[in-house]
């Protein structure tokens, strides 16, 4: 793993979370996305070489809508850049974490990601992020 690629915060209202967070970080939104295949709108911001995406829910059954229900607007997970998803993918398999997809997915901001269960990582959802090359 690379770096931390964004810290990902689920928020119940978009347009109002990304005023706050305008406001907080003193920066624009640089790009908004909407990733219908997981029923969610997305925020990014970058402040220096940290990014943080704002997740929202489109779809009263999307991941992130059980989520809100469940723990109410908080980080929802910790990215990280890979340069190689599937190697990664297979590394952490085989140390025996879980994930929750099985092929790598085109998730927002041109990335393809794989989520690993939070069970075997202390409760924290971590994402793996390879960018798309063209």
């Amino acid at each position: 793993m690379n770096k931390i690629e964004h810290i990902g915060i689920a928020v119940k209202n978009m347009d109002i979370s990304c005023s706050l967070y305008e406001q907080l970080l003193g920066v624009a939104c640089y790009k908004k996305e909407l990733v219908a295949s997981e029923g969610v709108n997305t925020a990014f911001f970058k402040t220096g070489q940290n990014k943080i995406e704002l997740l929202s829910a489109t779809v009263a059954d999307s991941p992130i809508a059980k989520f809100l229900e469940r723990k109410g607007e908080g980080i929802h997970h910790i990215a990280f850049d890979v340069e190689d998803i599937v190697v990664e993918m297979d590394r952490l398999k085989a140390a025996g974490f879980v994930l929750l997809n099985e092929q790598p997915k085109r998730g927002a901001d041109n990335k393809l990601v794989c989520f690993v269960h939070p069970k075997g990582t202390n409760g924290v959802l971590v994402e793996l992020c390879q960018e798309i090359k063209a």
